[in-house]
């Protein structure tokens, strides 16, 4: 069972890494008002919900304790993410307030993962 949730780990690891790349890449444009949501930012998101999800029925499958407040914070702040990521997605520009957001939810979601113990 570790070697399974282990891998879902690194899966979760890369799509976070897709989502805040994304947004990295473009913060440069983002001070033009240029920034748009990469198909990258939007996959990352989604593999971070799958991934997600599925750790923490691995973990309740092995008996592990799983902080169930500490989970429904980072999936309400992530489904805000997706949402932003989702409905601004075929847009030109997304908005520096939009992309702003998208990219402070990421790096809040990270900590909270990092620091909640």
């Amino acid at each position: 069972m570790d070697a399974t949730i282990n891998a879902f780990v690194g899966l979760h690891i890369i799509g976070i890494a897709a989502l805040l790349g994304g947004f990295l890449t473009q913060t440069k444009a983002m001070a033009s008002d240029e920034a748009r949501m990469t198909p990258a930012m939007l996959h990352g998101a989604l593999t971070m919900l799958v991934t997600g999800l599925t750790l923490v029925g691995l973990d309740q499958a092995d008996d592990r304790d799983v902080n169930n407040v500490k989970i429904g914070i980072k999936l309400a702040v992530l489904t805000a993410v997706l949402i932003l990521v989702y409905v601004k997605r075929d847009e030109a520009r997304a908005g520096k307030a939009a992309f702003g957001a998208v990219g402070l939810l990421t790096m809040t979601n990270i900590f909270i993962a990092v620091m909640w113990t």
